[in-house]
């Protein structure tokens, strides 16, 4: 017991330095985005695939975690607010980018029955200047990319707006303070662990839909290190069909994306619930930037 307390608290007291050294030595983690072919950039993506999934990573954010809510709390509550109003935004913005992917996958679902349909065209060519050309097979396949978008990218927008679908029976007949009470431990003790789960599955998923050799959980940065020598691109290319869509390490990045926006805005929720327990009923829904509909479609919203 001493000894997981030893290596819990001298963990946390690391992740400073270990925060600070990775601000200060860039090129050692990203020395690979001027690819050069050099061992220095084969390292540098080795440390990048370790440390993305290390447990210094892990203490260097719950440690952030731990410092932006003692400040909040012992300090200043106004700071905490503007945080969870950060991250808020964040959510928001990502949502409101994205969301328009839906409006490209109905667009090009009809393109596609017009032209494969009408016109009897095998392929469809698409660009500005540099023209893509593939099989209909392929824009049709494509279609599920825009699906993930909107599901990886919209998730915690959706959340934000209120528009999730939830199951409240015993949720809607609590007091306002237990409902408070639930959300923060949801959001610490489900939401969060989740997020972390599907981070740590997707982030060794996608980098061995990328390099060769494969890197695995289980390698120690000096495994990693040692393979760097063989390190080779190997980007997944592989579609289900032979003319299909052939850029499934997308969905991949997808699923990196979707847990670190669902963990951040664990944080966040936790934050807003807390601060409404704190402050009481008339903080509900304090500073909270959500969609309207305009004037006159007030009876429309919230029924979802």
């Amino acid at each position: 017991m001493l000894d997981a307390l030893v290596w819990f608290f001298s963990n946390i007291g690391l992740a400073f330095y270990n925060f600070a050294y990775a601000l200060t030595h860039p090129v050692l983690w990203l020395d690979w985005v001027t690819w050069g072919n050099t061992t220095e950039d084969k390292q540098s993506v080795q440390r990048l695939v370790y440390y993305g999934g290390s447990v210094e990573f892990f203490f260097v954010c719950f440690t952030a975690f731990l410092t932006v809510t003692a400040i909040g709390m012992f300090y200043s509550r106004q700071f905490l607010w503007k945080v969870t109003v950060g991250l808020e935004a964040v959510a928001n913005t990502v949502g409101r980018i994205f969301v328009w992917a839906g409006l490209i996958m109905v667009l090009q679902q009809v393109m596609i029955v017009l032209l494969q349909r009408i016109f009897a065209v095998a392929e469809i060519s698409i660009g500005l200047g540099k023209t893509m050309t593939f099989d209909v097979s392929w824009w049709a396949e494509e279609l599920k990319l825009y699906n993930a978008i909107i599901v990886c990218l919209c998730c915690t927008y959706a959340f934000v707006q209120g528009a999730h679908v939830r199951v409240d029976l015993v949720y809607s007949a609590v007091s306002y303070r237990t409902k408070r009470a639930i959300d923060m431990f949801g959001s610490l003790f489900l939401m969060a662990p989740c997020a972390i789960l599907i981070w740590m599955y997707g982030w060794y998923f996608l980098w061995r839909h990328l390099i060769v050799p494969k890197p695995s959980a289980s390698d120690g940065l000096d495994r990693l290190l040692t393979k760097a020598r063989a390190l080779r691109w190997n980007v997944e290319t592989i579609g289900f069909s032979p003319n299909g869509f052939n850029a499934y390490f997308l969905f991949k990045v997808l699923l990196v994306l979707f847990a670190g926006l669902v963990f951040l805005h664990a944080i966040a929720f936790f934050y807003r619930s807390y601060l409404e327990f704190v402050e009481g009923e008339e903080s509900a829904g304090k500073y909270l930037d959500k969609d309207s509909l305009g004037d006159g479609e007030e009876a429309y919203e919230g029924t979802h």
